[in-house]
């Protein structure tokens, strides 16, 4: 570890030269390259400056008790030394953290849907409930949230939502929320007062730029129609709703909210370049035949993350078993404490792996 921090240092020492190179500064686009390099590296850099400071005091504090005689003095010592060997076993956790490979879509602003799943009514009800948790979460946040399509149902329900959250480092912070979202509750229309079981899937995809991800138009086929609100009431009569096929994949996007058939196109051509983006990581992944699932789960769509159990105002991560009995919370937005055990769930794999 320390041989890779020296190589780091020496890297970071060299782009600081770079960055202040006039040549390099009149070139724009290589002066910010160069600068987010160096940003990702200060950090590393500023922590392992201070692990080498402690290292030192370390070592002459062991030598002062060495030569320490009197009582008080070498019980000022030993209580010194305790807390740089506590200092310096800390920056050691933080050094082996900041050292863990970086998903290179963690900056990214996220495309998520969430679709109702088996449960009719009440999955859609739930799907609506899921919607203005993660929208509450991203207002909390600071985030902007821009809604690229939805399908409503007649009771206030979501069959599928679409929708793209912008902010810093969205995706680190939202992508262990795909996957199957389990409710237990009393549906407004059960009259006998049973508890049923409905799930709604969540898909949280990093967004993709046009450079990441070439679409050839050749491949598109674009359908135009009315789009439509809650209930299946028209909304406008001019064909401003967006449908894109990607012919190749079969992969189909729709895209109904805004009055404008190009805004429509767009956005519906980000949520085509998010999924393709998806499938081709995915791809990715099932070719490295050594690449380890993950604690905290693959992403996949199918699998069972979390339940919602209203009866005993509870939420539980499966997996990785945790307990929430703050039900009410959780769906108005307070999802931190969820995502922080499930980043320091897949910190704590990371570095058994190592």
């Amino acid at each position: 570890m320390l041989d890779k921090l020296g190589s780091i240092t020496a890297k970071h020492e060299e782009l600081s030269r770079i960055v202040a190179d006039p040549e390099i500064i009149a070139d724009r686009v290589a002066w910010q390259q160069h600068m987010k390099k160096h940003a990702e590296l200060t950090e590393i850099v500023t922590v392992y400056q201070k692990y080498k400071q402690v290292v030192n005091e370390l070592d002459d504090t062991k030598q002062m008790l060495k030569e320490t005689l009197d009582p008080e003095m070498r019980e000022m010592v030993e209580e010194e030394l305790a807390e740089l060997k506590t200092t310096k076993e800390q920056l050691e956790q933080a050094l082996k953290l900041l050292l863990l490979p970086k998903d290179p879509n963690d900056a990214k602003n996220v495309i998520v849907e969430i679709r109702a799943g088996t449960g009719g009514d009440e999955a859609a009800l739930f799907a609506a409930d899921l919607f203005r948790m993660y929208t509450r979460f991203a207002e909390v946040r600071g985030w902007k949230t821009d809604i690229m399509n939805t399908n409503y149902t007649g009771m206030d329900g979501i069959k599928e939502v679409v929708f793209m959250i912008e902010g810093a480092w969205a995706y680190s912070v939202l992508k262990f929320e795909s996957g199957v979202h389990r409710v237990q509750r009393v549906p407004a229309t059960e009259s006998s007062g049973r508890v049923h079981t409905s799930a709604a899937t969540v898909a949280v995809m990093p967004e993709a730029e046009e450079v990441e991800i070439e679409i050839s138009a050749n491949d598109l086929r674009v359908d135009l129609f009315c789009s439509t609100g809650p209930g299946g009431q028209s909304v406008n009569t001019t064909q401003s709703a967006v449908r894109i096929t990607h012919l190749p994949t079969g992969i189909v996007v729709s895209c109904q909210d805004e009055k404008s058939q190009h805004k429509n196109k767009d956005k519906a051509m980000k949520v085509l370049r998010a999924r393709m983006f998806e499938v081709a990581q995915q791809e990715q992944q099932q070719k490295i035949a050594s690449t380890r699932k993950s604690m905290v789960g693959s992403g996949d769509r199918s699998e069972r993350i979390r339940t919602y159990n209203f009866p005993q105002n509870r939420v539980t991560d499966h997996r990785i078993g945790l307990t929430i009995h703050r039900l009410s919370e959780v769906l108005q937005g307070h999802l931190q404490e969820l995502i922080d055990a499930l980043v320091v769930a897949e910190q704590s794999e990371q570095l058994k792996g190592d």
